[in-house]
């Protein structure tokens, strides 16, 4: 595992932190992708981590694009067309599937700016929490480019069409406020209770059955992307699988007996 993305774990919660603060967090870097990705695959894979946090390093959640690797030709913009293609898809556009596939509920805390990639790197977690000091910005256009990783299906998905395409065309930056205003964001914190606020929330959500929390989350995904009928009979699935378990029926029997659950994970 690279330093350029550290993880910690506390409990049922991992932080991720993106380690480049040099580069702004600039995510055209091939190892803090491959870092990203085998993240994601570990964390789904181990059972007891329950919720995950994402942050940055430094001033910024994740400035996008290296500039400087785009004026040399570097890394992903290096080669012909097909060869840049090819480079997005076992890249960047590999890491974003990584994160919208993990099972585990990802909690994105923008510590400051998240600016193209960086701003689709925020949509791609489940909640998303901001310092004051945040900014957010699909500002591909800015450099001649369009968003290659995933953000003009990810963005109108949480702020709608209009203002997805407002932030796209004119690649204006938006304040946390703003960002709060139009859904971007769940809420918006002092910088220095950033990190208190995502782990409390962290651990609201990982006081709850493991396995019912990944189910709940994947149904979530399927719901936007699929028919109703298809999410009900998923759900009836789901449904019958979670009242086999353990974790269910302790936690009716917890509330009879007015007493904190013990989850096993069962």
């Amino acid at each position: 595992m690279t330093d350029k993305l550290l993880i910690a774990q506390e409990g049922a919660i991992a932080t991720l932190t993106l380690n480049m603060p040099e580069t702004r967090n600039a995510l055209t870097d091939a190892d803090l992708c491959d870092a990203v990705v085998d993240a994601m695959g570990r964390i789904a894979a181990d059972q007891s981590v329950r919720c995950a946090i994402l942050t940055g390093a430094g001033l910024a959640f994740s400035s996008g694009g290296n500039l400087k690797h785009m004026q040399e030709k570097h890394s992903i913009f290096a080669g012909d067309a097909i060869e840049a293609k090819d480079a997005y898809r076992t890249g960047i556009q590999r890491m974003a599937r990584a994160i919208w596939h993990c099972e585990v509920p990802l909690i994105a805390a923008v510590n400051g700016p998240a600016y193209g990639a960086g701003c689709d790197l925020a949509c791609m977690c489940d909640i998303r929490i901001a310092a004051t000091n945040a900014t957010f910005a699909e500002n591909f256009a800015r450099v001649g480019l369009i968003s290659g990783d995933g953000g003009a299906w990810l963005l109108p998905r949480q702020i709608g069409l209009s203002r997805a395409a407002e932030m796209t065309f004119t690649a204006d930056p938006i304040d946390a406020d703003t960002a709060l205003a139009w859904g971007l964001v769940s809420r918006v914190v002092a910088p220095e209770a950033l990190l208190p606020e995502a782990l409390d929330l962290a651990g609201r959500i990982a006081r709850n059955p493991p396995r019912q929390l990944r189910m709940a989350k994947r149904l979530i995904r399927e719901g936007m992307t699929t028919r109703l009928e298809s999410v009900m009979e998923l759900a009836a699935a789901y449904q019958g699988a979670c009242q086999q378990t353990e974790d269910h029926a302790e936690a009716v029997d917890a509330i009879l007996e007015k007493r904190p659950p013990v989850f096993s994970g069962r």
